[in-house]
């Protein structure tokens, strides 16, 4: 199983409330994984922002093995993304709003249509903190998906980098599948002998893969799988908020030749329109 890259981490900031707390947890990211850090500002350069955050970058604890500060202007996304593949960027980090209304709207717009085009795995960080907060419980998809085992496997490496030691791999299944009448004690029995074979038939897949990936990266964590059913993105996001769950990882939209994504379209659209925690969302490159 090839082991996913955080090499290179950019983050687009812009100078709100948040900017020292999303800057301090960046440099804290690229400092876990050992890589180098891309700062992007999608707008004017002047003397006194320079300053403002030559400041805050002074101001941090860490400090990883290689900075540089891009200044760019252009309509943000395009941007965001166009410095992403010019960069070759593995990890993108971008601070979100939990909740999106009218006020918000527009913030929340683009960290979504970022989401949609990013050709690399994104991180939507939600509650940004100056001072750090151990992830302590990583919920990931384990759904039936051509991409999940590479999901997998990075969610791990996540997790190794930054020390997380509990992981729940999460098998959503489709009520369609148990789509019985439950009437009557008879059709109840059915019901629940069809939903235990298909926990099994999701486990033992599951287990597979989790065989295949590296033992260093199972070392010292606490691995749990669970089989939930419902409509599937929602309720893996409503699974994450009731266990308060410090991070959920997500596969990347399929391309739209695949299947997969004609079938579930709207996996990340659960999750985009109101995020539960944090979001690691998995881009494979291999199928860029």
């Amino acid at each position: 199983m090839k082991k996913a890259s955080f090499d290179n981490i950019l983050i687009g900031f812009a100078f709100s409330p948040n900017l020292k707390a999303n800057v301090f947890e960046a440099m804290r990211m690229a400092t876990f994984f050992g890589g180098n850090l891309f700062f992007l500002h999608v707008g004017e350069k002047t003397g006194a922002k320079e300053k403002t955050f030559g400041e805050i970058l002074n101001d941090s604890p860490v400090r990883p093995k290689e900075i540089k500060i891009l200044w760019e202007k252009g309509e943000p996304v395009t941007t965001i993304v166009s410095e992403c593949k010019k960069n070759n960027i593995d990890l993108l980090l971008l601070g979100a709003l939990q909740r999106e209304n009218m006020v918000k709207f527009y913030l929340g717009s683009i960290a979504r249509k970022i989401t949609r085009k990013a050709p690399c795995s994104v991180l939507l960080l939600i509650k940004p903190s100056i001072e750090r907060v151990a992830s302590q419980h990583m919920v990931v998809n384990a759904f039936e998906s051509p991409q999940t085992e590479v999901t997998i496997c990075a969610a791990f490496e996540f997790a190794h980098g930054l020390d997380i030691p509990r992981i729940t791999l999460v098998e959503e299944i489709n009520r369609a599948e148990v789509a019985i009448a439950a009437d009557d004690d008879r059709s109840l029995r059915k019901v629940t002998l069809r939903k235990e074979k298909l926990k099994r038939r999701e486990l033992s897949r599951v287990n597979d893969i989790l065989g295949r990936v590296p033992e260093d990266l199972k070392a010292n964590r606490k691995v749990a799988s669970q089989s939930i059913f419902g409509t599937r993105g929602y309720s893996i996001g409503h699974y994450a908020k009731v266990v308060r769950a410090d991070l959920l990882v997500m596969n990347a939209k399929e391309k739209h030749s695949s299947i997969w994504s004609r079938i579930f379209p709207k996996d990340l659209e659960h999750i985009l329109s109101e995020l539960p925690t944090d979001v690691l969302i998995i881009q494979n490159k291999s199928n860029e």
